[in-house]
């Protein structure tokens, strides 16, 4: 039985595409999926390439790095962090972290790995994880340099100004990291 469009009810468009003669295939050193456009009578006419992003390289990691420091600067020089990182209880600024890594890996899965997750469960983990690491990383580095992480004195302050400020530069890293 088919739908409006003339696809198959229970079909996915992925499956369909799966159907006429994808394939995935290193070229230059990166895959990519190799579409054929076909005419009506389905004589194929060329082929399209699609990167398909499920490598976690080291372009990708400089990225990432460039990407958190977009929205760690603003943020790690506002007053307003530095109170929150006080004030906040630790067990809020935790939860912050924790949802900072569930928007992290689901951005990452329905950008990269919806429909190549198969086989790639270790890379998706390695981006996801090295993303939120080298965020705090970047923030913990920006704030240590302005002197707003008080390591010696109080740590548990310097861990959640920290966390405070990787929410939003994880963010934009995730963001960075899907431009090709």
């Amino acid at each position: 039985m088919e739908d409006n469009h003339g696809r198959e009810r229970g079909t996915t468009m992925e499956e369909k595409i799966e159907q006429k003669g994808i394939t995935i295939k290193r070229i230059g050193g990166y895959l990519h999926r190799v579409v054929p456009i076909m005419d009506a009578s389905g004589k194929v006419l060329s082929y399209a390439l699609k990167p398909l992003m499920v490598e976690f390289r080291p372009r990708d990691l400089f990225q990432v790095i460039v990407g958190a420091s977009i929205l760690a600067i603003p943020v790690a020089f506002t007053e307003e962090t530095w109170d929150l990182g006080e004030k906040l209880p630790l067990n809020n600024v935790l939860l912050l972290g924790i949802l900072s890594l569930i928007f992290i890996a689901c951005f990452v899965y329905f950008n990269f790995y919806r429909f190549n997750f198969k086989g790639n469960g270790f890379q998706y983990i390695k981006r996801v994880v090295t993303t939120y690491f080298m965020s705090l990383i970047v923030v913990g580095t920006l704030l240590t340099i302005i002197q707003k992480c008080p390591w010696g004195s109080d740590n548990i302050l310097a861990i959640k100004r920290i966390i405070i400020v990787a929410f939003p530069a994880s963010m934009s890293a995730t963001i960075s990291d899907i431009l090709k």
